[in-house]
């Protein structure tokens, strides 16, 4: 389901962009009017030469080729965002009850269960596609490691702190896994210890959070920008409630 759901995005988001950033030649022809031919009292002679050039289908099966991996990339960014903020919303909702007024228990933590593994599956895809990409190439070393990159370093208050914004999804991407990992070997066996280190989700949201709106393709500028941010505050606000009510129990 996960596959389909990152294939349709893609391919949505892959028309969507080459119509809109596709200039295709004038179709106008150029006619030039041939004198009249007064002895046979006809009409003058209207030559249309053909327009040279690559087909419309051609430039789409070009650009599809050779920007497959950005559009997998973007596809799997937005999927595993909305993803994040559905967990974070699902799995406070399930601590202090509002989400059992909406589904049944079961069906509840069946849910959450899922789209976490759309957000794990979709960040893998994430990463993966970025070996790939043509216009903005990574390296192994460059994935893995914090700071390798050199893609949009960032200057704050005179100081270099790097590929910044890159390296914090490195981090949420290894808290991630952790988090995988102790939940597949804790969560029967030591609960308690489980949900403490559970918190751990809270802090991949705060990384993601900001390498989206700085990286983000359609998060630069506009509506989705706006929107964006909107998604952290309401995360924002649900973090902090659910922190004060660990707190006062």
């Amino acid at each position: 389901m996960t596959k389909k759901i990152t294939l349709s995005l893609m391919v949505v988001s892959w028309l969507g962009l080459s119509f809109i950033g596709f200039n295709p030649p004038a179709s106008a022809a150029i006619a030039s009017a041939a004198p009249s031919n007064t002895s046979y009292g006809g009409s003058p002679d209207i030559l249309v030469p053909a327009v040279q050039g690559p087909s419309v289908g051609s430039r789409l099966s070009s650009r599809a080729k050779t920007s497959w991996p950005w559009y997998i990339t973007r596809a799997s960014g937005l999927i595993a965002a909305l993803a994040l903020f559905t967990l974070i919303l699902s799995g406070v909702g399930m601590i202090t009850g509002y989400t059992f007024r909406l589904l049944e228990p079961l069906t509840a933590w069946a849910t959450h269960r899922a789209v976490g593994i759309v957000f794990a599956v979709s960040v893998l895809i994430h990463g993966i596609a970025l070996l790939f990409d043509h216009f903005v190439p990574f390296s192994v070393i460059q994935v893995l490691v914090p700071f390798a990159s050199k893609y949009r370093e960032v200057t704050i208050a005179g100081h270099n702190f790097g590929s910044l914004w890159v390296a914090l999804g490195i981090f949420a991407s290894y808290a991630l896994l952790a988090l995988v990992l102790t939940s597949l070997l804790w969560m029967d066996k030591k609960p308690h210890r489980w949900k403490s280190f559970h918190y751990l989700a809270y802090l991949i949201a705060v990384l993601v959070f900001f390498h989206a709106l700085n990286l983000g393709t359609d998060l630069m500028h506009g509506i989705f920008r706006t929107l964006w941010i909107i998604m952290g505050l309401v995360i924002a606000i649900a973090i902090i409630f659910r922190l004060r009510r660990a707190r006062s129990i």
